[in-house]
């Protein structure tokens, strides 16, 4: 018997699941693609035999990939907030995101080929955006807000005024 989470994170894609779950154990670390589920018989976006769910691990989340079709779309309102030790570590996730069909948005959020959004989010952020002095919290929020990728050197010069 295949052991199930308590609460797995389930996230509906057009058809892609099973590529995505890939891209993203490729990438992250703690991440892997667990099992794959072809339809038993056809269904409203497939036939029998197509690949229907996906169940993968993402940086210890488990997660749910379901071939729906294209009845539902991923939006802003959901997202996995990625922290990042450095500007390296920053610029790896974001260009693979971005550079493998994805798109970059604005204060450090981008969204991947298939719609779903991505915070990709330098510790050196949170920790300016919570310093202690109120002006150099607001001096870093302002250089974010004219950033798409989080620039850490830019926010620290911010920070320290």
């Amino acid at each position: 018997m295949t052991k199930i989470a308590k609460n797995t994170v389930c996230l509906w894609y057009d058809g892609g699941a099973e590529e995505a779950a890939r891209f993203y154990a490729a990438i992250f670390p703690d991440s892997s693609v667990d099992t794959v589920q072809c339809a038993p018989g056809d269904f409203p976006s497939g036939k029998e035999g197509d690949v229907l769910i996906v169940s993968f691990t993402l940086m210890g989340i488990p997660c749910l990939g379901l071939n729906g079709g294209s009845a539902f779309k991923h939006n802003e309102a959901f997202s996995f907030q990625i922290a990042t030790a450095d500007q390296a570590e920053t610029d790896r996730y974001w260009n693979a995101i971005v550079g493998n069909g994805g798109q970059e948005s604005a204060c450090g959020w981008c969204k991947d080929k298939w719609g779903l959004s991505w915070q990709i989010t330098p510790l050196a952020l949170t920790e300016a955006l919570t310093d202690p002095d109120p002006a150099a919290a607001k001096r870093a929020f302002n250089a974010m807000m004219t950033m798409q990728k989080i620039d850490i050197a830019a926010i620290n010069a911010a920070r320290c005024g």
